[in-house]
């Protein structure tokens, strides 16, 4: 009797056992994308953190909601592998221990899949360790700093922007080919964006051609005692590193003591739309104002990708007032999409960050991006920009380069057109 209670216990166990597999899918599939954080049949949650408020959110608060509207485009026209993406955004104001609690609540309590363009320089810092030791694909840092390259300690983040070393490299072969014997100074932001900037013009220029070098913190508006002894110093041209609200501030207050030197504006912080509303009456201080850029130019009448978002924008992003940030966020929604398509259906975590290591993604950038296993770079080139009679836009050739020693080349390649219906295939 107890021999049979037994069997009939045995066979009973099997039975639920049996019933709680096939109940998961039997083909294997159903566990492991049950597995998969964020990952549904029908859905990709991704999250990001954005100044949406705060010092740096001229101009930036506009990146992440162009993002999404590139996304609902995808969605609209069936998504990714029958996925459609669900972009969460959250507001950090540019502060870094606000980037910490957010991009907590979006890994450990929203489950998001990535964290997709997590901008600055100082407020991504902090989360680094976290998403790394979580294994979260950290993709597409949304500033130009080194430390996002560095795939033996992060193997989990990847860069997007050109390196802050680079684009200062690039702005100083333009100063060392068109403004030799000036005096050349430099006002960056006090923290890895301003000391790699630096770091690339010196690498060009020497340490020694630099006349006098200033910095700034987000938390001080106040920037007239930097600007003051930059016209002391009797500087010529002024490179600066700084997000769009202190460009701003630093042409505004220098016009105020009469001082006019020739501005070379890092990429991130040069947007003449943005800079424009915050000057307002004053935006005419923007002529003549040298840059960089990679993307494709948001004054542009004749670029296929610039109408491609400005299409997306009018009917995705309420016609928002476009500008680069806006061709930004929606060329970050598209690498995006590349790299869930070269992931496959089967997607999981390590698979795309496999994907993006194995590169070969083109468009709509300018420049090369440089994914691979030992290069999480991004970006590696850039193109001169200037404003003249109140437009922006390229001119000469587009460079490539290194973070190190290496030289500055013209980069020869186009990018190639979107396709027709402005959504990547596999």
């Amino acid at each position: 009797m107890h021999r049979i209670a037994h069997r009939a216990f045995a066979i009973a166990a099997c039975a639920v056992l049996v019933t709680a597999l096939a109940a998961c899918g039997g083909d294997g599939a159903g566990p492991d994308r049950a597995a998969v954080p964020g990952v549904t049949d029908t859905e990709i949650l991704v999250g990001t953190h954005m100044p949406l408020t705060g010092p740096a959110s001229a101009g930036y608060s506009k990146i992440a909601p162009a993002t999404k509207a590139y996304f609902d485009h995808v969605n609209a026209n069936g998504g990714v592998y029958g996925r459609k993406i669900n972009y969460k955004i959250m507001d950090d104001g540019y502060n870094p221990a606000t980037t910490q609690q957010v991009v907590r609540e979006l890994v450990l309590q929203d489950k998001v899949f990535a964290i997709l363009n997590g901008l600055g320089t100082p407020p991504h810092s902090g989360v680094l360790d976290f998403l790394n030791t979580s294994r979260v694909p950290d993709l597409f840092v949304a500033s130009g700093s080194r430390a996002w390259n560095a795939p033996d300690r992060y193997p989990y983040t990847f860069g997007f922007n050109t390196d802050y070393t680079v684009e200062g490299k690039i702005l100083a072969t333009y100063v060392r080919n068109n403004l030799a014997g000036q005096k050349v100074c430099f006002f960056g932001q006090d923290d890895d964006f301003g000391q790699d900037s630096l770091a690339g013009v010196e690498q060009v220029l020497g340490a020694t051609a630099v006349a006098v070098k200033q910095t700034y913190v987000t938390s001080n508006t106040n920037v007239a005692p930097q600007i003051g002894e930059l016209k002391a110093g009797g500087c010529q041209v002024v490179v600066l590193a700084t997000v769009p609200g202190f460009t701003a501030l630093s042409i505004g207050t220098a016009a105020r003591i009469g001082f006019a030197p020739t501005w070379l504006v890092s990429g991130v912080g040069g947007d003449y739309t943005t800079l424009a509303a915050q000057l307002g009456d004053a935006k005419g201080l923007l002529e003549g104002m040298l840059g960089v850029n990679y993307l494709p130019s948001a004054a542009a009448t004749d670029d296929p990708w610039t109408a491609l978002f400005r299409k997306i924008n009018d009917e995705r992003n309420g016609g928002a007032a476009f500008d680069g940030n806006i061709v930004y966020g929606m060329s970050v929604g598209y690498l995006f999409v590349q790299a869930l398509l070269a992931a496959g259906e089967d997607l999981t975590r390590q698979g795309l960050i496999d994907a993006i290591e194995r590169g070969g993604f083109k468009g709509p950038g300018l420049a090369p991006l440089r994914f691979a296993k030992d290069n999480h770079s991004g970006y590696g080139g850039m193109r001169m920009i200037k404003v003249e009679q109140g437009k922006q836009d390229y001119f000469g050739p587009t460079y490539e380069t290194d973070s190190g020693g290496g030289p500055v080349n013209e980069y020869p390649e186009a990018p190639p057109a979107p396709p027709a219906n402005g959504i990547p295939s596999v």
